[in-house]
């Protein structure tokens, strides 16, 4: 097991590293979609390549993130059923989902999203629209990011039978939806203002 914890802990590291660089796209994407549309005003002319690059940064964005999103513990879930269960419930369900859900459907992507890259890279597929993008390097981004969130998937198996028998502490403990985060950033926030008040001399 401390083999596998080991795995698991570069895997995350990688996949952090490469979220909090993807996640730079965004403002790349502000840019071009503020660059289009000055030019569209300004003088009115445009380009369908500006439009379908904001798309490609966009699908990037998502698509490369969503397994430092899984690392994090900042999917989606619903947090007044989830905040009632035990940890070990909790966990029983992350592994059922990794497991029944998760790691099934990205191999399913897998398998099917790499022929339909390989096809449309085979005969160079162009957009539709006049002037736009070449297709196969955003349907790239489908294998890719489908192969990093299933990597991922896999670590946070790895992970969560840890946890369960006693192998690891969680390292997102207190992160029980998105509630609690905004609770554990309220009392960092005040415990930080708490400091100079107390040190503050009492006045007469």
């Amino acid at each position: 097991m401390s083999f596998l914890i080991l795995i698991s802990r570069g895997i995350d590291a990688v996949n952090a590293r490469l979220g909090k660089g993807i996640a730079w796209l965004i403002l790349l994407a502000i840019v071009v979609s503020a660059v289009n549309a000055i030019i569209r005003k300004v003088f009115d002319t445009s380009s369908n390549s500006w439009l379908e690059l904001q798309w490609v940064l966009f699908a990037a964005v998502f698509l490369l993130c969503s397994p430092w999103t899984l690392k994090d513990d900042e999917h989606i879930r619903i947090d007044i059923v989830n905040a009632a269960l035990s940890k070990r419930a909790r966990d029983g369900i992350d592994v059922l989902g990794h497991v029944a859900f998760l790691l099934p459907f990205s191999l399913v992507m897998l398998v099917t999203s790499w022929p339909f890259f390989f096809a449309s890279f085979a005969i160079e597929e162009q957009s539709m629209n006049a002037g736009g993008l070449p297709q196969w390097p955003a349907k790239l981004l489908i294998p890719v990011g489908f192969t990093v969130l299933f990597i991922q998937g896999l670590s946070e198996l790895i992970k969560r039978v840890a946890i369960m028998t006693g192998h690891m502490k969680d390292p997102n403990a207190r992160a029980v939806g998105h509630q609690a985060a905004a609770e554990a950033e309220a009392e960092r926030l005040l415990a930080g203002t708490a400091v100079p008040h107390a040190a503050a001399p009492h006045k007469n």
